[in-house]
């Protein structure tokens, strides 16, 4: 099974002014639920396209109304698995952009006292040879990360690409750490983590202001 080389830049962040628009809207502790869930679903799809950038991709043939054109497809077939809950809400975003992708779940707990994550579910389709997109809107100490992606790669990944609506740097440096070919791409890198490890600024618990749980 081929290995991707260590990435030199742990993250990307997706600079573009739409991103940046609908990040401080879902920062925005007065933004309502049903608006936070549309704001999320939007924000992914930006995410998405950035993550996907770099799929590989084979030419074929297209006959338009005028003629035979030459067109590109996905090379590499696509899995979405969202963190649950929370990834739930960057979920349509790529099944809309991606109709014929397939969908696993990862359902990991965080300890309150420890910070340390459970896996309490879990349920993957095929991954070998697959490009796998974890999504996590939220990667703050990178341990629900990292134990995400120890679960896929034991499936079978050797492509991920984690999509983060919030990231602070503890959690990037401790991903990459455990995980060096993971791609990260977020819509910003915030300055750190609280005494309970929340992001700073951040947006709050994601899951929480996404169902209206608060």
């Amino acid at each position: 099974m081929s290995r991707l080389q260590p990435n030199t830049t742990p993250a990307t962040v997706v600079d573009h002014p739409l991103a940046a628009s609908m990040l401080a809207a879902l920062r925005d502790a007065t933004t309502p639920p049903p608006m936070f869930r549309l704001l999320a679903k939007r924000l992914a799809l930006v995410l998405c396209l950035e993550a996907t950038r770099s799929v590989p991709t084979s030419s074929y043939q297209v006959e338009t109304p005028l003629g035979m054109t030459t067109g590109q497809r996905l090379a590499k077939p696509l899995v979405a698995v969202p963190v649950l809950r929370a990834g739930l809400g960057m979920l349509e975003a790529v099944t809309e952009l991606f109709p014929d992708v397939t969908v696993g779940y990862v359902g990991l707990e965080r300890d309150h006292a420890t910070f340390e994550p459970s896996l309490y579910y879990s349920k993957l389709p095929p991954l070998e040879d697959r490009a796998v997109l974890l999504l996590d809107p939220m990667l703050a100490t990178g341990a629900s990360a990292a134990a995400a992606c120890g679960s896929l790669v034991a499936a079978g990944a050797d492509d991920i690409t984690l999509l983060s609506v919030v990231s602070a740097p503890e959690g990037i440096r401790h991903l990459h750490e455990c995980h060096p070919t993971v791609r990260i791409v977020t819509a910003s890198v915030d300055e750190g983590l609280n005494q309970h490890a929340y992001i700073v600024p951040g947006l709050g618990d994601f899951g929480d202001r996404l169902f209206g749980t608060l």
